[in-house]
């Protein structure tokens, strides 16, 4: 199936933000989930607005409830956030239990209602020793749930998962993506820390992709 044949969980990040663009003519709407993280309403500014420049629907959908039940340094203030290297051992905390799984179920729910093919979405490998729901195996068995749980047995379909945030970076340059229009820090500031493991791993990945911004 081709045209528009996916609903897209869109951050507002440097990887989803690249996917909408990249896959825009496949998308045919993104969904942006407020569950209560510092970051998640600049975050969800740039998902609308990226959104609107490429003419394509924008679902919110709020999840706050598990800022108030789940444990995790996202969810308890910028303080909380470590900073340094984007590794294991200091991003353990950021981890909010089971987000994607329930991210993903809710999408799959709009999709299938909206009789689209499938969902999508832009995990990648630098997050697979960190978050347990970017790994190949767990998308492989939401994929697996998601299409056994549908009628239509929907894709999930996250066609970066092997690839690295500067491979991402990379491809955002050759489609033209702005990437000032998009917002990647734990703490949830004004502008980007630059000192949190997200900010590490972003800055590390525009150099990769040689692209150079003013926005931080």
């Amino acid at each position: 199936m081709q045209g528009k044949e996916y609903l897209l969980v869109l951050s507002g990040g440097m990887d989803s933000v690249t996917m909408l663009y990249d896959y825009r003519e496949r998308i045919a709407a993104a969904v942006t989930f407020q569950y209560g993280s510092n970051h998640n309403r600049r975050e969800a500014h740039y998902a609308r607005l990226n959104c609107e420049r490429l003419g394509i629907e924008w679902i919110e959908i709020d999840l706050t409830f598990m800022a108030s039940h789940f444990s995790s340094s996202l969810l308890e203030g910028a303080d909380a956030i470590p900073e340094g290297s984007y590794d294991d051992e200091n991003m353990k905390s950021t981890v909010v239990p089971f987000r994607n799984g329930i991210m993903l179920a809710v999408a799959a729910g709009l999709a299938e209602s909206r009789g689209l093919a499938g969902v999508m979405i832009a995990n990648h490998s630098g997050d697979h020793a960190i978050y347990p729901d970017c790994r190949p195996e767990f998308i492989r068995s939401m994929g697996a749930a998601i299409a056994d749980g549908t009628y239509e047995h929907l894709e999930l379909f996250a066609p970066y998962t092997s690839l690295s945030k500067g491979e991402i970076a990379r491809r955002g340059k050759e489609l033209g993506v702005d990437y000032s229009l998009t917002y990647s820090c734990y703490k949830g500031g004004e502008k980007h820390c630059g000192k949190c493991g997200t900010c590490v791993e972003r800055a590390e990945a525009l150099r990769y992709a040689g692209i150079v911004l003013n926005d931080d």
